[in-house]
Parts: C-alpha cells; sequence; structure tokens
C-alpha cells in the first residue's frame, strides 16, 4: 500500500512508512530501494522543470545518494521523507543556479508548449485563463529571487504543503508563508494580475 502525501499513518501500517523504511535501511542498507521506487519520479520532475531533463536525471541520483548518506540524521518522527528529498533536491539546484535562470529566460522566448515542461505550469496558466502567458510565466519566475523562486516551485511544482516546505527549507511556517506572498505579488505583478499559484491554495495546509 502506497503512503499518500499528509495521509497519517494507520495503527499498524507503520511498516508501510518512508521513516520505517530509513530506519531499516541503517542496518539493511538495500532497503533504503523503497524510497526510491516511491520518489524517483517526483524527483525527477521537479528538477526537469526547474533544470531542464538534460540535468534532472543527475540531479535525481545525487538527491538519492545524498540521503543515503544522511539517512542517520534522518527525523524517524517523521513518516513522511518527501520534504527531504525535495529539501536535498532543491539544494543542489542551488548549485546551478546560472543555469536555472538561463532555462527560464529561454523558455521565457517560447510562445508555444515545450514537450517535456507540460504539467503544473500548464494547469496554473489554464486556471489563471490566460493560456498565451506561458512564456511570460517563465520570465517572471526567472526574475524571481532564488529564496523566493525555491519556496513558490515547491508549493506550485512539488505540491508540498506550506509545512513540508518548511521541513524541506529548515526554515519556519511563517517564513515560507512571507516570501510565497511576496513571490506571488511578483508573479501577479508580472503576469498582469494573473497569478498561476493561487490553484494550490486549497492544498497549503495552513
Amino acid at each position: 500500500m502506497t503512503v499518500e502525501p499528509g495521509v497519517p499513518l494507520r495503527a499498524g501500517s507503520r511498516e508501510q512508512s518512508d521513516a520505517w523504511s530509513i530506519e531499516r535501511s541503517r542496518d539493511e542498507p538495500e532497503q533504503f530501494a523503497v524510497l526510491f521506487d516511491r520518489h524517483a519520479d517526483s524527483v525527477y520532475r521537479y528538477a526537469a522543470r526547474r533544470l531542464g531533463p538534460e540535468a534532472a536525471e543527475d540531479l535525481m541520483a545525487d538527491t538519492f545518494a545524498t540521503a543515503f548518506k544522511q539517512r542517520h540524521r534522518y527525523d524517524l518522527a517523521r513518516a513522511d521523507a518527501r520534504p527531504w528529498l525535495f529539501g536535498i533536491a532543491t539544494n543542489l539546484i542551488g548549485r546551478h543556479r546560472r543555469a536555472e535562470a538561463r532555462r527560464f529566460k529561454a523558455l521565457a522566448q517560447v510562445p508555444a508548449p515545450v514537450q517535456h515542461d507540460e504539467p503544473v505550469a500548464e494547469r496554473a496558466v489554464a486556471r489563471a485563463g490566460a493560456r498565451g502567458i506561458r512564456h511570460e510565466l517563465a520570465a517572471a519566475l526567472a526574475s524571481l529571487s532564488p529564496r523566493h523562486r525555491d519556496v513558490v516551485l515547491l508549493v506550485a511544482w512539488a505540491d508540498l504543503s506550506y509545512e513540508e516546505a518548511a521541513q524541506a527549507l529548515g526554515v519556519p511556517v511563517g517564513t515560507v508563508r512571507s516570501r510565497l506572498h511576496r513571490a506571488r505579488s511578483t508573479l501577479r505583478e508580472a503576469l498582469g494580475g494573473s497569478d498561476p499559484t493561487a490553484f494550490q491554495e486549497a492544498h497549503a495546509h495552513e
């Protein structure tokens, strides 16, 4: 049975949690493969949207290699390891800030959808009622500071709650709220009042 994000574990299901697999992997390293099977695809998609598919494969591998090395420090009270993994991925992306900015600036010059960059950004733009602003969205993301871009993309693209984003970044929830508010204000201004991240509000656990 797969543990859904944000759903508390039922009694007797602890052995299905990420934390249980990490705990076992401390003595049985092969058990860490369970985390890879559960989360590698979502980490890859997140990395691909931020850096492009060419860099995403290596970044995903580095994320799990780093997580494996740090597994003895994982807080076993946290059943879901997604915030931890996305935090590692985001830190690794931080080493590629220039590449990420170049990617968004390049996408800003391409009004038509790009094949590998389809899901969340397109849904966001569609719900804002402005399908023609895709390139403007990329330009707006490029204009954000790294810390503001990290927050807005963890919430909008990695589908983390405010609390999970705070765990991922190692900051208070209030800081996440503040940065997200500023980032969304910048995006709205750049997009003429449209907010492509607003649909995520219902999924952010206040």
